[in-house]
């Protein structure tokens, strides 16, 4: 399997056909996995919010204050927002308003010029199959596209990506009904290779090396028309919420 970086120089904005820029600078195939970050999602969908156009209130001023946050933040955290899980140590953690469980409702202010964050978007699902479609029509190859982003993890030091947006692929790997190395059947084995893949991606991503989108070659997958739901425990199936 290869991970296989594309870089774009260019900063993307609202105008931008992220589609052409990424066939512009790489050579898809069939069968191909492309994993793009949100951000450039977010930017080229005009979730982008210049900060001194939001108006903090009095909830969000009262929250800024106790956590040391710019108020402004606060506000767009909780607009963004299904519901606040915990709060503590200066962090924030929501479910948002598709459903993820992840500090700050992925308000961002990295990334992007001083006085604005951007927003997650509004359907990722969506935007991994706006840009899957256009990939078929213009190349009559058949790829899965994956929107990623960086999330924390319960128990583990550290952020690693995560899926928030697919098209084309499953992306659990479920392992039910086979059986081990023992002879032994597997019941409950499920692996999250959306998230895999995200991770993988981020490893040549990185932050600040214009790497925005890769390339996972020589997997082998089925394409299959399923969505980030998938990846989303239920609130009844969850021990920690």
């Amino acid at each position: 399997m290869e991970v296989i970086s594309v870089h774009i120089e260019k900063e993307i904005e609202i105008s931008d056909d992220i589609f052409k820029i990424i066939s512009q600078n790489s050579d898809l195939k069939d069968g191909d996995i492309l994993v793009i970050a949100q951000k450039i999602i977010s930017k080229q969908e005009g979730r982008i919010v210049d900060l001194s156009s939001v108006t903090p209130s009095l909830l969000a001023k009262g929250i800024a204050s106790h956590y040391h946050k710019d108020p402004r933040i606060v506000e767009l955290i909780l607009s963004e927002s299904k519901r606040i899980v915990r709060m503590k140590n200066e962090i924030i953690i929501v479910q948002t308003n598709n459903g993820f469980i992840c500090a700050n409702a992925g308000v961002d202010e990295s990334n992007v010029k001083d006085g604005y964050a951007t927003l997650l978007p509004i359907d990722s699902d969506i935007s991994a199959q706006t840009i899957r479609k256009k990939i078929k029509e213009n190349t009559n190859k058949d790829v899965a596209v994956i929107i990623s982003d960086t999330f924390g993890r319960p128990f583990r030091m550290g952020q690693t990506n995560c899926a928030i947006g697919i098209s084309g692929l499953n992306p659990i790997l479920d392992y039910a009904g086979t059986m081990d190395s023992f002879g032994k059947i597997l019941r409950i084995t499920e692996i999250a290779i959306a998230d895999e893949f995200s991770a993988a991606a981020e490893l040549v991503m990185g932050k600040t090396l214009n790497c925005p989108a890769v390339i996972i070659r020589d997997y082998s997958f089925k394409i299959e028309e399923l969505g980030v739901d998938k990846l989303i425990r239920l609130e009844k199936e969850d021990l920690f919420r």
